[in-house]
C-alpha cells in the first residue's frame, strides 16, 4: 500500500465513520477500486479505525469527561451514571455477536462487493424511513430504546449497513428526539471499536505481526487523514442530524448501492 493509497482511503474511513453511509462498506469499494489486498487490509483497518475513535474523544470530549466525571466523582445515582448505563446496555448486542459469531461475521466481510451494495441499499431505506418519521418528544432514551439500537449496531457489522445511519434512523423510528440521537450513537460505539482494535492486534501480532505490504509511513499518513476527516465528519454530522437532512445520505447510498450491485454483477 503507498501512502496515496493510504491517504485515499484513510480519508474514506474518517468521512464515512460518522457520515450514515457505511465505512466498512466503503473501504471494502476502496480496496477493490485500488486494488489493495492481502493482509493491508486487516492492519489498515484497525490504524484508521483507532484514528476515527480518537477523532471522537477529540469532538465530543467536553461530554465524555462530563459523563466520567459525573459517573466516578459520586457515589449518588445521577443523570450521568444513567446515561453510562444505557450505553452499557446498547452494548451487550454487538458483545454477544462478537464473542458467539466472530467467524460468521468475518464470513459476511469475505462475501465480496455484492454483499456491500445491498447493504448500502439496506442503509438507503433506512434514512428514508427515518427522514420522514417526525422527531419524537421522549426526553431521553430508554434502557429498552438503548438495548433496541444496540440490535441495529449489531446488524450493522454487516459491510454495507451503516453502524451511525442504522442506530440513528432506529433511535428516530423510536420516537426519540433527533439532538440526542447523533451523540448517543457516536458514544455507544467508542468501546466495542477499541475492544475490537484491541482483539484483532493481539491476534494479528500472534500470528506474524503487521501485514508486510504496508509501511510505516502509509500507516501514519492513513492515521493522520482518518483523524482529520474524522473531526470534520464528527461535528458534520452532529448538527446534520439536528436539522433532520438524512434523505440526501439516503439518496447517495441508494445510487451507491446499485452502482455497486451492477459493478460486482459485470
Amino acid at each position: 500500500m503507498s501512502w496515496i493509497e493510504a491517504l485515499l482511503l484513510g480519508l474514506v474511513q474518517g468521512l464515512t465513520e460518522f457520515l450514515p453511509v457505511s465505512s466498512s462498506g466503503h473501504l471494502q469499494i476502496g480496496h477493490a477500486l485500488l486494488g489493495v489486498t492481502g493482509d493491508d487490509n486487516l492492519t489498515f483497518a484497525i490504524i484508521v479505525h483507532a484514528a476515527t475513535v480518537l477523532s471522537t474523544f477529540v469532538v465530543l470530549w467536553h461530554e465524555i469527561s462530563g459523563l466520567l466525571k459525573g459517573t466516578f466523582t459520586t457515589r449518588i445515582w445521577n443523570e450521568e451514571k444513567t446515561y453510562v448505563a444505557k450505553i452499557c446496555v446498547s452494548m451487550i448486542p454487538v458483545f454477544i455477536v462478537g464473542m458467539f459469531f466472530k467467524d460468521e461475521v468475518e464470513s459476511i466481510f469475505g462475501s465480496g462487493l455484492l454483499v456491500v451494495g445491498c447493504g448500502l441499499l439496506i442503509t438507503s431505506v433506512l434514512l428514508t424511513f427515518a427522514y420522514f418519521k417526525k422527531s419524537g418528544s421522549k426526553p431521553a432514551i430508554s434502557y429498552m430504546d438503548a438495548f433496541i439500537i444496540g440490535l441495529a449496531q449489531a446488524v450493522a457489522v454487516v459491510p454495507g449497513i451503516s453502524r451511525s445511519g442504522s442506530t440513528i434512523a432506529t433511535g428516530l423510528l423510536l420516537g426519540n428526539k433527533k439532538e440526542n440521537m447523533a451523540q448517543f450513537s457516536f458514544l455507544m460505539v467508542l468501546v466495542p471499536i477499541l475492544g475490537e482494535a484491541l482483539l484483532e492486534m493481539i491476534d494479528m501480532l500472534q500470528n506474524g505481526g503487521l501485514g508486510v505490504g504496508i509501511s510505516w509511513e502509509a500507516m501514519l499518513v492513513g492515521f493522520l487523514a482518518a483523524f482529520l476527516s474524522g473531526c470534520f465528519a464528527c461535528k458534520f454530522m452532529i448538527n446534520l442530524v439536528r436539522r433532520g437532512k438524512l434523505i440526501y445520505f439516503a439518496v447517495y447510498c441508494l445510487l451507491v448501492g446499485l452502482f455497486t450491485v451492477i459493478y460486482t454483477c459485470l
